[in-house]
């Protein structure tokens, strides 16, 4: 069911906002991907709604967000530098969304999968980001750490 939405949403051609490697006729060079393991202090719910709730992901950000809590909602976080659409969403436990970087060209998404559980008191992340555009990959996984990890470690340890 969420991949016909995903290819109805993204991947026809007579739709602006293509996912994936192919734009209309044209195709996109696409490099690896990303994986990431963390475990934070928190429980699923509290990870949960840090990256889905507007004033808490702000506030662990220090950058306005827009996030819609609905699969097909629009996404804006980092003043607007990172934008997408909700994919799939269960409560505490997954998020799948469209995601790129505003200043990349138009119609070029990732895919971003984050799958939350519980571990050893807290919460196991693991993050997987595909279609990411050529030479974007390394520049990505550190912004995880710099933007995310590290923020929210300071912010549950406390």
């Amino acid at each position: 069911m969420y991949l016909k939405y995903l290819e109805r949403t993204f991947c026809s051609r007579e739709n602006s906002h293509n996912f994936g490697p192919h734009l209309g006729k044209r195709r996109i060079p696409m490099s690896t991907s990303i994986h990431q393991e963390v475990f934070l202090n928190a429980s699923p719910q509290e990870v949960y709604q840090s990256f889905m709730d507007d004033a808490r992901h702000s506030a662990f950000t220090q950058m306005a967000s827009t996030i819609s809590t609905e699969p097909g909602g629009m996404v804006s976080m980092h003043d607007g530098q990172i934008v997408g659409r909700n994919i799939e969403l269960e409560k505490d436990r997954k998020i799948v969304q469209a995601w790129r970087v505003a200043g990349w060209e138009d119609g070029v998404y990732t895919l971003l999968k984050i799958v939350l559980s519980a571990h050893d008191g807290g919460t196991k992340i693991v993050l997987d980001q595909t279609g990411c555009p050529e030479g974007m990959s390394e520049h990505l996984a550190s912004g995880w750490h710099q933007r995310y990890w590290e923020p929210l470690k300071a912010h549950f340890d406390k």
